[in-house]
């Protein structure tokens, strides 16, 4: 049969509660016109972040059941260890209260001032990771990725020969990694195909360069790998995400995506020297190296997840039912990233909007207008969240995993459907006041006057 199902039954709801647009204004208006400083409870459909927010399973729940608060030795985090190890084969793993937690301790061990950390995009928590230690943060995607209305696979690729050239005009010693995203989140959640990091990994070899994952969407990355590039299709998710692992001396994994957790990540190393200075970065601001900053318990649902995601059955409909969503509104005349990623749909809210300029965040605008119309938070990711560093001016509809039907994902559609619509009449935004970090969190707009 054509129609995908999703592939598990559901034991237990959680009421959603309907607000009247004259209500969602005034929490618009209250909000600051910010979406992330919204109550849960206002919100119909939440697609904000895919982090953290997903649906676990019975095996999930029952592990938590079983899990070992020992502040030592936990057998909790031998469990998840066991599981890391099979699937990334790297030498060393610590948890991390989240994937950030992760990235801090990364960049502070391996970013000095006067550093530059190549990426085929880096997101936001990265960026602000990266520079908060002094080095520049470089993104080198492909050229075909500035065009989001071509139709091409693995869009998400590192631009190599840019990253050759970067090499030759910094200098290898100026650069203490080389990090590729998978998938590619902040290019509109492309996937990244084997070949690019093959020859990633050939380049930093020759230059002595570490190569890091930021892992967090690995499995998606796989499914994208065994569905559309020549000479995967027989091999099994699991085994192209070890391939993946194989080609890289590291990785950072938020374990909130690609691994149903509430919360929870790891950072893997091969490297004995920088792994001792990330433990002892760890215990200082982390937790003991065997749990972490998590409790016993999210380490069991780690250690789960991690094999859940992998199931072919659960990628086939996670994959689809992102490609539905996107197809249903491109179709109409939405412009989409093209073609419909893993975890999000990105509207170009720039190329849907040309009569907001840049500088009144088409894409903030957007979400707002998406939320006062149908109860819907999506997040802005352009010049709101990177600035003038912003290639594009994208809304992501990030779609948590097993945790939305069919019915939601029509309403969606009907709703983004409809304010297109009547897109002439959006407004654009300014900003009132921004924190020097990771603004779009915690900014204040205003409407700009017509």
């Amino acid at each position: 049969m054509r129609t995908i199902i999703e592939p598990f039954r559901i034991r237990s709801v959680e009421p959603l509660r309907r607000t009247t647009r004259e209500e969602r204004e005034r929490l618009l208006i209250t909000a600051g016109y910010n979406l992330f400083q919204l109550r849960a409870e206002d919100i119909l459909l939440d697609l904000l972040t895919d982090s953290g927010t997903s649906a676990m399973s019975t095996a999930q729940w029952a592990g938590i059941m079983r899990g070992d608060e020992s502040y030592a030795g936990s057998e909790s985090f031998y469990r998840l260890k066991r599981v890391v190890d099979d699937l990334t084969g790297f030498r060393h793993m610590v948890p991390t209260h989240q994937g950030r937690a992760a990235e801090r301790i990364l960049f502070a061990v391996m970013c000095r001032p006067g550093h530059v950390a190549p990426s085929n995009t880096h997101f936001d928590t990265t960026r602000a990771n990266i520079e908060f230690n002094g080095a520049e943060a470089v993104d080198l995607p492909i050229p075909e990725a500035a065009d989001t209305q071509a139709r091409i696979p693995f869009k998400g690729n590192m631009d190599v020969e840019a990253l050759e050239r970067l090499i030759a005009d910094k200098g290898a010693a100026r650069i203490p990694l080389v990090m590729i995203t998978v998938t590619n989140n902040s290019g509109g959640g492309q996937p990244v195909s084997m070949a690019n990091i093959e020859a990633v990994r050939a380049v930093t070899s020759r230059h002595g360069i570490p190569l890091y994952l930021d892992a967090c969407r690995f499995a998606e990355n796989a499914w994208f790998i065994r569905r559309d590039e020549p000479g995967y299709g027989a091999m099994t998710p699991k085994q192209i995400a070890q391939k993946m692992f194989s080609l890289a001396d590291g990785c950072t994994f938020s374990a909130k995506k690609d691994a149903f957790a509430n919360i929870g990540g790891f950072l893997c190393a091969n490297d004995d020297r920088i792994f001792e200075q990330e433990t002892n970065l760890l215990i200082l601001t982390e937790g003991f190296p065997t749990y972490g900053g998590l409790a016993g318990r999210d380490l069991e649902a780690i250690a789960v997840g991690l094999e859940e995601v992998l199931h072919p059955d659960y990628l086939e409909y996670r994959i689809a039912s992102t490609a539905y969503l996107g197809r249903h509104i491109a179709d109409r005349g939405v412009p989409i990233v093209e073609p419909p990623g893993g975890h999000a749909i990105y509207i170009d809210a720039g190329r849907m909007l040309p009569h907001i300029p840049r500088e009144q965040f088409p894409g903030q605008a957007l979400a707002v207008e998406l939320y006062r119309h149908a109860g819907v938070r999506s997040v802005e990711i352009g010049s709101v969240m990177f600035g003038d560093k912003a290639r594009f001016e994208l809304l992501r509809l990030a779609i948590p995993r097993r945790v939305y039907t069919q019915s939601h994902i029509d309403y969606l559609v009907e709703a983004i459907l409809e304010v297109n619509e009547r897109k002439s009449s959006i407004r654009g935004l300014r900003i009132e006041s921004e924190p020097p970090f990771l603004r779009h969190f915690t900014a204040r707009f205003a409407p700009v006057s017509a």
